[in-house]
């Protein structure tokens, strides 16, 4: 199969309270909604866009929560500062030459989601 046939993968996160996550998105990962309602939205940044979908937290429709992602990025400094700034991470949480051969730093959002982003070095 051709690369060209499969050219992006959005993926979708559990969220408890769309509006809170769409309001956390834009304030410490600088996100911007680009449609959606209580039950379901899209959010974009550049080439990025992730989708949360509501869910109850009940036995019939668990919120989960414990999805990760991981952002790959060509240079993971300027993000990182622009996290410190936003107040989204502590500087403390930059984790250069890893074991497995990167830099990189993750936190979690209001539903518990992890978000790495990571630098192949």
């Amino acid at each position: 199969m051709k690369s060209s046939n499969l050219p992006t993968i959005v993926p979708v996160l559990p969220s408890s309270n769309i509006q809170r996550d769409l309001d956390w998105y834009k304030e410490k990962m600088g996100f911007e909604k680009t449609f959606g309602d209580d039950m379901y939205a899209g959010l974009k940044r550049g080439s990025l866009e992730l989708h949360l979908q509501w869910h109850a937290d009940t036995k019939e429709d668990p919120l989960l929560g414990g999805s990760v992602i991981k952002i790959f990025v060509e240079d993971i400094q300027p993000i990182f500062e622009e996290f410190v700034k936003r107040g989204t991470i502590v500087e403390e949480k930059l984790r250069r030459n890893t074991p497995w051969g990167t830099h990189e730093f993750g936190f979690y959002d209001p539903n518990n989601n992890a978000i790495f982003f990571v630098q192949d070095v």
